[in-house]
């Protein structure tokens, strides 16, 4: 992602990202001075920096760590991070599952602050009527929503929620060459795909070493999520819309736009393309580029786990390391994956931002109408 190049231009600063996890420790060597906690409406402030399993720490540390102390350095060590905790799988305590608030009245009490991006990285195959309105009301603030696709691509691939409503961006897992993890879930309501195979992360919530070679879509939607961060900080005018209509623009695929893949969507994200070019166009401020997916609602999971061919690498970008056209199987990786569930199903945790790799050699498959 050549992240070096970007800090050039953009670290994020001044954009703020909320992140809907486990909880955040603002404690960690990489989030100190990031965390801001006391921006956390008190009514869903419940244990906002207590993060019971690691994961949401993992994820805030990806999409803002300042790398101190050995920690992870993000993809946007510029921008801050306001911490929401909620009652997802590793929280066995009985009250605290009671108290901890719904995930529908966070999203609301983040679209009424002064965040501009939502990162989700957590999932079920449950439609919430009062989850799926409070993302539209989100949506009328002007809120950019970015959320994991799921893992269990290899077992039940399920349509994931949130990241298969209306204005969210749902995003796959891909390793360092841009194959697509095989347990990274498919179908037409992936918007995007960005690195998620064989990274760091917090084993724990003791906070005492990373473990490296854990797999998942989590990482993808925090890289994303920071990716976002940069790009707006770069052009502070932009509307949510714009932002995500050049992440979509400047994707890296070898299809046609209008025909986007059910496994990567529009394409690997390349934040870097819209952060070189200072007059980029990205579009009507109140053009929303998910329109069609958005009218037309998701169809259903794409259950065939046989993709189609490779893409060719001749519209990707240039290689910067060891990497070319990959086989069609998807990436499948031997280590660890964190999957996991309550009535929320975790995106498997990982959390180091990956730098370099390979062109990038896709996996498509046409999404259904």
């Amino acid at each position: 992602m050549k992240a070096d190049e970007m800090w050039k231009v953009s670290t994020g600063e001044g954009i703020k990202v909320a992140v809907v996890d486990t909880g955040v420790n603002p404690d960690t060597p990489s989030l100190k001075g990031q965390v801001l906690a006391g921006e956390v409406p008190k009514p869903v402030a419940y244990k906002a920096t207590e993060d019971y399993l690691g994961h949401g720490t993992t994820m805030a540390e990806v999409i803002a760590g300042t790398g101190a102390g050995g920690g992870l350095k993000g993809i946007a060590p510029g921008a801050k991070i306001i911490p929401y905790r909620i009652a997802l799988k590793g929280l066995n305590s009985k009250v605290e599952k009671q108290n901890a608030p719904a995930p529908s009245a966070v999203i609301r009490a983040v679209a009424d602050s002064d965040a501009k991006i939502i990162s989700m990285s957590f999932g079920i195959d449950v439609d919430f009527p009062e989850m799926k309105a409070a993302i539209a009301y989100a949506q009328s603030k002007g809120k950019l929503m970015i959320a994991s696709t799921g893992n269990n691509a290899e077992t039940k691939n399920f349509i994931g929620y949130p990241a298969a409503y209306p204005y969210v961006v749902g995003v796959a897992a891909a390793d360092e060459s841009g194959k697509v993890g095989k347990f990274s879930e498919h179908g037409n309501y992936v918007d995007l795909a960005a690195p998620g195979l064989d990274v760091p992360t917090w084993c724990d919530a003791d906070f005492r070493s990373y473990c490296s070679d854990t797999s998942g879509t989590s990482l993808a939607a925090a890289i994303t999520s920071g990716s976002a961060a940069l790009i707006w900080s770069a052009h502070p005018d932009w509307t949510a819309n714009q932002v995500l209509a050049s992440l979509i623009d400047t994707a890296g695929r070898d299809w046609a736009k209008d025909d986007p893949s059910t496994y990567l969507g529009y394409g690997l994200i390349r934040p870097r393309k819209v952060l070189e070019n200072s007059k980029f166009n990205p579009g009507a401020a109140d053009t929303d580029p998910l329109a069609k997916e958005n009218a037309r609602g998701v169809t259903g999971a794409d259950t065939n786990n046989s993709p189609s061919p490779s893409a060719s690498t001749s519209s990707q970008p240039p290689k910067n390391a060891s990497g070319g056209q990959t086989s069609a199987a998807g990436s499948s990786s031997g280590s660890s994956d964190d999957n996991t569930t309550m009535w929320v199903a975790l995106g498997a945790a990982a959390a180091v931002l990956v730098i370099g790799g390979g062109a990038f050699a896709v996996v498509r498959s046409r999404r259904g109408a």
